[in-house]
Order: structure tokens, then C-alpha cells, then sequence
């Protein structure tokens, strides 16, 4: 299991023109790979105060004889898979503001939505949690598996797709303190509204040097900013949503498909984590995301126009945040996004007129 990604970290901060990748909302193009689900940085089990280890051991029942590290995700917090003394294993994250300040408010957030999650949905248990006011700790059964390859393979791409297929069946247990999406996302799905007002002040006259992709951004950013206005309505619903699925919150475990690392979860439309999952499959070779949309059944009977205005709200909320500058502990996270933008772009622009 790891953390965050799509909407951790959400402090806005003015755009940077400086910024590689996009600028007044125009993206560049890039020849580059796909980029790493991967802070680059986290804590190991000596880096957490004498006072946190012993209060983890106390938690779990057992003193810690070893641990394995995730080795994906985004948060430079603990996170890590630990072998008890007593020939258990429990998962458990550890967090504090001193690696990035919005953590533990996210991992608080977890706790909170694992009461909510049905017993279908396929989520390692929490079993127990702590918050001292600086650390909060999370243990959660460990489970074991793989993240999907990348390139994608096709048998992981359906056995994924299968899995949210299932998800968009689900529904919260009551009583839940979920909230709708359209309400969670409300202010960071403007971004198209916000790079529009800052656009035209600023008269940009660049396209030529932003390649094809960013000159239709600069053409269509008026259109980009009202799809992006009807987004909440297309998104209702009552289906839970998970919010930030991507490979690396996926693990493959025989013939186990478990979901992981639930903080944004919300409640809205039942198709929303296919869409908002498909451009990060794209991006890491796992298919056209229009295709896989539209053959999987949640799909039926959608309104394109409502796909489109969550993908330029998705967009939007990529774009804008990928000229923010690093938060603290993910400086690979504003790449990520920004790759993440181009790709929905396209996506927008092969979706009917």
C-alpha cells in the first residue's frame, strides 16, 4: 500500500511562469517517458522518533523484527510492511506535518473512510489507528502483491478495469461522513477557470513555440473553462468513489485485485474512477482510454458531454497544479501531473464534437 497522489497536497499557490512543462496553461510536448508514481524520498523504520517506534510496537502487540518498504507512492511519510515478533506482519503508515504538512490531516481522512468501506470492496483492513496531535499512525492488514507492470499488459489492464467494474457496485456503509464529490473537489476542479482569467490578462502570444497540443489548449480554453463549469452536475451519484486509483494503488495478488490507499474517497457518479484512472493507463502504455471507457459496461448509456466536462475539470485540476511548485518531500509529483494533463487533453480532443 502507498499514498496520495491525484489530490494530496491540495495548497494552492500562484502559477509559476517559469515552470517546465506548462505555462499560462499551454502544455509543452515531450518526448520524455513516463514518469515515476514516486516521491523519491521515505521514511525507514530507524528514521521515526524512539517514542513512535515503541507506541507502533505497542499497537501491533509484537516488537518489530523487520520491515519492507513501499517502494511507490507518493508521501514521504513511513509506509511500510513490518514483520512482528510474533510471526505477523501488519502494514503501517506513520505520518507528521515535519514531511509534508497536509499528511496527517490525509491520513486522518483514511481513518475516517475506513468505516464507511463495505465488506465487498476489496480494501486491507484497518485494525487500529493512533493520533498524538504531531504523529498518526495507521495499521492495516498487509497484504501482498504486485503492482500492475508498466508498460501495462492487457491481462492487468482487464483485471484492473474488472476490479473497478465491481467498485462502481459499491456502495458506503451508513452511517458515512463521506462527502459528494462535487462538493470534495470544489475548489480544485476550477483550474481551467483560474488559467483562463490568467491567459487573457497576460495576452499570451506563445502558441507557436507550444506545439500542436498547446495551441489548441490557447484556441479552446474558453471551451475548456464552461465544460469544466458543468462538471458537478455530470459527477452525481451515490456510488463510492475511491477518488485516486492508478498503478501504484493497485496490488495484484494471485487472483486478488485489491484497491488500496483510500483518503479522497467520496461519493458520486459509479463511472468516475474508470475516468478518472484511464489517462494514467494511457500515459503508461496500457491503451487508448476512450476505447477502454466506452467497452466497459458502467459506460452504457453515458452522455459524452458529461464525460466531458469531468475530463476538463480532471484536466484542469492536472494542469493547474502541475505549475505549482513542489510540495515538500514530492518533488516528482507536479511532472506526474503534468503528464497526466497532456494525456487527458488528448483524450478531450478525441471525444465526438
Amino acid at each position: 500500500m502507498v499514498e496520495i497522489g491525484r489530490h494530496e497536497h491540495r495548497v494552492y499557490e500562484p502559477p509559476r511562469p517559469e515552470c517546465a512543462g506548462w505555462q499560462n496553461g499551454v502544455v509543452e510536448s515531450s518526448a520524455d517517458p513516463a514518469p515515476v508514481a514516486f516521491s523519491g524520498s521515505r521514511l525507514g523504520w530507524r528514521d521515526l522518533p524512539r517514542a513512535v517506534r515503541a507506541r507502533i510496537a505497542e499497537l501491533a502487540g509484537a516488537e518489530v523484527i523487520a520491515e519492507t518498504s513501499a517502494t511507490s507512492g507518493f508521501s514521504p511519510g513511513f509506509a511500510a510492511v513490518l514483520e512482528l515478533g510474533n510471526g505477523h506482519e501488519i502494514f503501517v503508515k506513520a505520518v507528521s506535518a515535519e514531511q509534508n504538512p497536509v499528511s496527517p490531516e490525509l491520513a486522518r481522512r483514511e481513518i475516517t473512510v475506513a468505516t464507511a468501506l463495505p465488506p465487498e470492496v476489496p480494501a486491507p483492513a484497518l485494525l487500529w489507528s493512533d493520533d498524538d496531535g504531531t504523529w498518526v499512525l495507521l495499521g492495516f492488514e498487509a497484504v501482498h502483491g504486485r503492482s500492475p507492470e508498466q508498460p501495462w499488459r492487457a491481462p492487468d489492464v482487464a483485471r484492473v478495469l474488472a476490479a473497478l467494474g465491481d467498485l462502481a457496485a459499491a456502495r458506503p456503509v451508513d452511517p458515512h461522513g463521506l462527502q459528494p464529490i462535487a462538493v470534495a473537489l470544489a475548489d480544485d476542479f476550477r483550474g481551467w477557470r483560474t488559467i483562463s482569467a490568467a491567459a487573457h490578462s497576460t495576452q499570451v502570444d506563445e502558441t507557436g513555440r507550444r506545439g500542436e497540443r498547446g495551441a489548441w489548449v490557447l484556441e479552446h480554453v474558453d471551451d475548456l473553462a464552461a465544460w469544466e463549469s458543468a462538471w458537478p452536475e455530470a459527477a452525481l451519484g451515490t456510488a463510492l468513489v475511491h477518488g485516486d486509483l492508478r498503478a501504484d494503488n493497485v496490488l495484484l495478488d494471485g487472483d486478488r485485485t485489491w484497491l488500496v490507499d483510500w483518503p479522497h474517497a467520496t461519493i458520486g457518479a459509479p463511472w468516475l474512477d474508470l475516468a478518472f484512472m484511464l489517462p494514467s493507463v494511457e500515459m503508461q502504455g496500457g491503451g487508448d482510454a476512450d476505447a477502454l471507457f466506452w467497452a466497459q459496461p458502467v459506460s452504457a448509456g453515458l452522455d459524452p458531454a458529461a464525460l466531458r466536462a469531468v475530463l476538463a475539470a480532471l484536466a484542469g485540476y492536472f494542469a493547474h497544479s502541475s505549475l505549482q511548485p513542489s510540495p515538500l518531500g514530492i518533488p516528482n509529483l507536479r511532472r506526474f501531473q503534468g503528464a497526466q494533463a497532456e494525456v487527458t487533453l488528448d483524450w478531450i480532443r478525441r471525444l465526438p464534437a
